[in-house]
């Protein structure tokens, strides 16, 4: 295969490394730094002695993500407040099974859930439930027998079915809940957005340390909507309330003199009422929420 040749090859690919990286280590900076870490050790490799080079890309790929995460979990356990994945603007390609599986395997709550397994166990979940990829292959790229490859997917299937995170719901609900919290924002009333709410809501913001936000998760529609009523309708009145599609899902970017300051991203329950509010405030994982991007 020549350089030009493995180079369009390459990038044929990269979608679907970027989806791939991108669902493992829950940051758009790290998994495409891994994208391009595959792409130098592909322009380096002897590519007439690969068999199989879309199993190749996608072996190196996912163990660069493994041990990436490895490291990316001590420095987690030291982050300032809570750790949210960072949200990406997301773009689906315009098929009802295209943006299922987004709204299915990009959300937040699923990205929260995925960091909860082992790298391995995460790494095998996401090639055999999501990219469709056997257990050969699987036991290939990590490095196991496939009876143990199939147990970590039974583990971590097992930890993602008791969350309940792969529930899609409807887009007219979503929207209705979007056009509640602004009315809310705007000073129009918070009955409308409580009664969207679960009882058991919980509001998660992630500063990093870099932007002022809660420090502690609030727990409960009590406490939520007197969050909103006492800190977000002061603090967000008079700002551009972008409706986006982010992760998969509708979602909200906030904009202040021309500056994204925050992202608001939701979980629902299977009975389609919101069991997380999730505001990103990092400004370092706002900084490329500016151009939309295929994440499949």
């Amino acid at each position: 295969m020549m350089a030009t040749d493995g180079t369009a090859f390459f990038e044929a690919r990269r979608r679907f490394l970027f989806g791939l990286a991108y669902r493992m280590l829950g940051t758009r900076a790290d998994a495409e730094d891994a994208v391009q870490e595959t792409f130098i050790k592909w322009l380096h490799a002897d590519r007439g002695a690969i068999a199989n080079p879309a199993a190749w890309l996608t072996s190196i790929c996912t163990n660069l993500c493994v041990d990436m995460l490895r490291a990316a979990h001590r420095t987690r356990v030291d982050y300032v407040g809570s750790w949210l994945p960072e949200p990406i603007h997301t773009v689906a390609d315009d098929t009802p099974e295209s943006r299922l599986e987004l709204a299915s395997s990009l959300t937040t709550a699923f990205l929260l859930v995925l960091e909860r397994l082992t790298p391995k166990e995460r790494a095998a979940y996401l090639l055999h439930e999501i990219f469709d990829t056997p257990y050969p292959d699987i036991a290939a790229t990590l490095g196991m027998q496939e009876s143990a490859c199939r147990k970590l997917v039974s583990r971590a299937r097992e930890a993602i079915e008791s969350s309940k995170v792969r529930h899609a719901t409807p887009a007219e609900r979503q929207e209705q809940l979007l056009s509640a919290f602004q009315d809310a924002i705007n000073g129009h009333g918070t009955g409308p957005l409580a009664a969207l709410l679960s009882d058991d809501v919980r509001f998660s913001s992630d500063g990093g340390g870099k932007a002022i936000t809660l420090q502690q998760e609030l727990m409960g529609k009590v406490s939520v909507i007197r969050f909103v009523e006492r800190g977000l309708i002061r603090f967000w009145q008079g700002m551009d309330w972008i409706v986006a599609d982010i992760n998969g899902a509708k979602g909200v970017l906030l904009r202040e003199n021309g500056v994204i300051i925050g992202a608001l991203t939701f979980a629902y329950g299977e009975n389609d009422a919101v069991s997380n509010i999730y505001l990103m405030r990092n400004p370092d994982k706002l900084a490329r929420l500016g151009s939309p991007l295929p994440a499949r």
